[in-house]
C-alpha cells in the first residue's frame, strides 16, 4: 500500500563486505573512518546493475546528484571491467534517462531502456564493441528488459499509450470527466534483435491483463508472469501466477494463492516456478518466504516456513537458486541446494537490478552497489566470499556517524531500529530526537547513506542539525520472519505502536537523548502513524504527517489501490466498517494536542489529499498547530525539484522550532 523505497541518491555502498567491516559496522557506537564537511556535497550514484555471465564486466548507469539542488540527475551506461577500470561509455539520448541494464546470454551485447518523459517515449538501445545502436522506439513507457535465452530477441514490460507513469506512486491522471475509462494495460513485449524498426517489436501477452513481473521459460517458448485483469495499480495484491505461450500469446494459471506473489523464476529443467510470498503493502517492496509450484500447475509449497527474515529477490545461476534477505539487520546472499548456504552478508543496502547482488553464470562471482549511513554508494565485486571495492568516487564523502542497530522486546517479539547520531558527542549534552517511521506496513528500513526516501532530506543533516534520527521497524515490518510480518493484520496503530514507543524507551537508554524533545516523521504508512500517534499518545512534542490518512473509511473509497487493503483488515470496509473505524485518527482526534506539519501530494493514488485535508480540519477544530501543504502536480512521492526544496526547508524549520537542536 503505502509505499517506501530508498532515496534514489543514495544507491548504495559500504566498503568491502569483508567480515570485518561488517563486525564493525554492526557494533554498537560503530563509525565510518572518513569524514566529510558538507552532507550536501555531490554523490556519484550507480543504478540498475548487471554484471556480465562471464563475471568480467560490470554495467551500471551512473550519475551524480546533488541533493541540495532537488533535481532527478541523469547520466550515461558505464561499463567497467571486474576490476572497475571504466572501457566504454553510452549516452545515445542526451534527453533521456537510462535504465534497465541487460547483458546478453553470451555477454557480448548489453541492451538498456532510454526513457525521454516530455516526449513521451522509449527507445531500446543495443551496444556491442562499445558502439550503439537503436534497435526500436515505442511510444509510452517500458521497463524491465529480458534477453531470451538464445539471445536472438529481448522481452521487456510496456504501457502503449499510457496515461500515466506506471505504478501507484506515480501521479494520478486528473480525475475529471466520465471516471471509471479502460485502464493502462502493461504488457509484455518482445523486440527480435535482427531486425529494426516498429515491426521489430510486438505485444505477446493478453491485451486485458496487466503484467507486474515475469520470467522467460529456459527454452525460449514462453513467460511465466504475475499478472492480473483491470487497473494495474489497484490489482497487484490479487494477482496469479500464469504461464504464457509466445508463439501463441495465451495464458494459463499456474497458481493462484491467497497471499501476495514476487519475483516469479522458472527453474533451469522448466519443470518449476520459484517465487516469493507473503503479505507485501506494495508493488516491488518484496518480502516473504521462498515457494515453488509444477510449471504445470499445482498447490504451491512453502520451502522457507519459520524462517527468521524476509526473502527479497531470487535467481537461478549453476542450477542453483540464489535469494536474498533481510535478517533482522544484515542483507543476506544465499544459494540454496538441500540446505540453504549463506554465501554473502553485511548490515548494508545493496542493489543490483532487480536483486540485491548480481551473481555470474558460474555462481561464484558477484558485483553489487553497497552503502551504509556513513559510506556512499560504491561498486563491490569479486568472489561473493570476497567481493571488494572496486569504485571510489565517493571515498571523500564518507561520514562521521555513530550508528546503531538497536533490538528490544515488545510484546514478546524481538524488534529492531536503526539509531544515527553524531560520533562525537558534546560533554554533559542532552540531544533532542526524530522518530521517522517507514511506508508499508510490509517494508524495512535497512542502512543507507541518505535514508529513506520519503525522509527528503538525510541521516547525515539531521545530525548535522543537532539531533539523534531513529527508525525503527516494528511489527509488521520486514526483517523478522513472516509471522512478525503479519502480526500487523487487524492491528493497525495497535502493536507497532507499542513497538516504537518501546524503542524510544530503548534508544534513550543507550543515548545522551532528552527524551521531553523527541519529534516524529513518517511518510504514507508512517504518515498515517504520525497521525495516529498524536490522537493516542503525548510522548511526542511535534509531529510530521506527509501523505498519510486519517479516516480509513472514507480513504477506502477515495484511494486507487483498495485491494491492498483485504488482506490487512480482513474484509472491506463495506463488511466490516468497524475494524476500519476503529484505527482511524480522526475517531480519536479530541485527544490530540501535538503540533503537526501535513503534506501531500494534489495527485496522490495511494494517499489521496482529502485525508491530509482531513485531519488538518480537525486539529484545526481541537486549536491544534497545524499547517498544511498540498504540492501540485504530484502523486504519492514529491519528485519535483522546486518542491522537494521546500520540504527540506520546511521539514527542519518545523521540528527546530519545538525542538530547539
Amino acid at each position: 500500500m503505502l509505499h517506501t523505497i530508498m532515496l534514489a541518491a543514495a544507491l548504495a555502498a559500504s566498503p568491502a563486505a569483508t567480515p570485518a567491516v561488517a563486525a564493525s559496522i554492526a557494533a554498537h557506537g560503530a563509525a565510518a573512518t572518513a569524514h566529510a564537511d558538507d552532507a550536501r556535497a555531490p554523490i556519484h550514484r550507480y543504478e540498475s546493475l548487471d554484471l556480465s555471465p562471464d563475471g568480467t564486466r560490470i554495467a551500471a548507469v551512473e550519475s551524480l546528484l546533488v541533493p541540495a539542488s532537488g533535481l532527478a540527475p541523469r547520466g550515461p551506461v558505464v561499463v567497467r571491467s571486474a576490476a572497475g577500470r571504466v572501457l566504454w561509455r553510452f549516452d545515445p539520448c542526451p534527453s533521456c534517462r537510462y535504465g534497465s541494464v541487460a547483458w546478453s546470454p553470451d555477454g557480448t551485447r548489453l541492451a538498456f531502456l532510454a526513457t525521454d518523459e516530455k516526449l513521451g517515449r522509449v527507445i531500446v538501445e543495443i551496444a556491442a564493441a562499445g558502439r550503439v545502436a537503436t534497435l526500436v522506439t515505442l511510444t509510452g513507457v517500458a521497463n524491465t528488459l529480458r534477453w531470451a535465452p538464445d539471445g536472438k530477441s529481448i522481452a521487456l514490460l510496456a504501457t502503449l499509450g499510457a496515461k500515466k507513469m506506471t505504478g501507484a506512486l506515480e501521479a494520478g491522471a486528473p480525475q475529471v470527466g466520465e471516471i471509471g475509462e479502460k485502464p493502462d494495460e502493461q504488457r509484455i513485449a518482445v523486440v527480435d534483435t535482427e531486425a529494426a524498426g516498429p515491426h521489430a517489436l510486438r505485444m505477446v501477452s493478453p491485451a486485458d491483463t496487466f503484467v507486474y513481473e515475469y520470467d522467460w521459460t529456459p527454452d525460449g517458448r514462453g513467460f511465466v508472469a504475475t499478472a492480473a485483469k483491470g487497473d494495474g495499480d489497484d490489482n497487484w495484491w490479487v494477482a496469479e501466477l500464469d504461464a504464457i505461450d509466445l508463439a501463441a500469446g495465451h495464458s494459463r494459471t499456474i497458481a493462484r494463492p491467497s497471499y501476495q506473489i514476487a519475483a516469479p523464476r522458472v527453474a533451469p529443467d522448466g519443470k518449476s516456478v520459484a517465487f516469493i510470498g507473503g503479505l507485501m503493502s506494495d508493488f516491488g517492496v518484496v518480502g516473504g518466504d521462498i515457494y515453488d509450484v509444477p510449471f504445470d500447475g499445482g498447490t504451491p509449497v512453502n520451502r522457507t516456513e519459520k524462517f527468521r527474515g524476509s526473502f527479497t529477490s531470487l535467481l537461478w545461476r549453476s542450477g542453483h537458486l540464489y535469494a536474498s534477505a533481510i535478517v533482522v539487520d544484515r542483507n543476506v546472499l544465499f544459494s540454496f541446494d538441500s540446505t540453504p548456504r549463506e554465501r554473502w552478508s553485511a548490515p548494508v543496502s545493496a542493489t543490483a537490478g532487480d536483486s540485491v547482488v548480481a551473481v555470474a553464470a558460474d555462481g561464484v562471482h558477484g558485483a553489487t552497489v553497497v552503502e551504509d549511513f556513513g559510506t556512499a554508494p560504491r561498486i563491490i565485486s569479486g568472489r561473493l566470499d570476497a567481493m571488494h571495492p572496486i569504485t571510489h568516487d565517493n571515498d571523500t564523502l564518507n561520514i562521521d556517524l555513530d550508528a546503531r542497530s538497536v533490538q528490544w522486546k515488545s510484546d514478546g517479539f524481538d524488534v529492531q531500529g536503526w539509531l544515527i547520531g553524531p560520533a562525537h558527542l558534546k560533554p554533559a549534552a542532552r540531544y533532542p530526537m526524530i522518530v521517522h517511521v517507514h511506508g508499508g506496513p510490509s517494508a524495512a528500513v535497512m542502512p543507507s547513506f541518505g535514508g529513506d526516501y520519503s525522509l527528503y532530506t538525510t541521516v547525515h543533516e539531521w545530525v548535522q542539525l543537532g539531533y539523534f534520527f531513529f527508525m525503527p521497524n516494528p511489527r509488521g515490518s520486514y526483517g523478522q520472519g513472516e509471522a512478525f510480518t503479519r502480526a500487523d493484520i487487524r492491528d493497525f496503530g495497535g502493536g507497532d505502536l507499542r513497538d516504537i514507543l518501546a524503542g524510544v524507551d530503548a534508544a534513550l537508554e543507550v543515548a545522551p537523548i532528552d527524551g521531553e524533545r523527541v519529534g516524529l516523521h513518517g511518510h504514507s504508512y508512517g504518515g498515517f502513524m504520525a497521525m495516529w500517534a498524536v490522537t493516542h499518545t503525548h510522548r511526542f512534542k511535534v509531529a510530521v504527517a506527509g501523505a498519510g490518512l486519517s479516516n480509513w473509511i472514507s480513504y477506502y473509497g477515495e484511494n486507487g489501490i483498495d485491494q491492498w487493503m483485504i488482506p490487512f483488515f480482513g474484509a472491506s470496509a463495506y463488511d466490516d466498517p468497524a475494524i476500519y473505524r476503529a484505527a482511524s485518527p480522526i475517531e480519536s482526534i479530541k485527544q490530540a494536542r501535538t503540533p503537526t506539519l501535513i503534506y501531500v501530494g494534489e495527485l496522490d493514488v495511494e494517499c489521496p489529499a482529502p485525508q491530509s485535508f482531513e485531519f488538518w480540519h480537525g486539529l484545526k477544530a481541537m486549536g491544534v498547530h497545524t499547517e498544511l501543504m498540498v504540492y501540485p502536480g504530484e502523486g504519492h512521492l514529491i519528485r519535483r525539484p522546486a518542491h522537494i526544496l521546500d520540504l527540506r526547508r520546511r521539514l527542519p524549520e518545523w521540528f527546530g522550532r519545538y525542538l530547539e537542536p
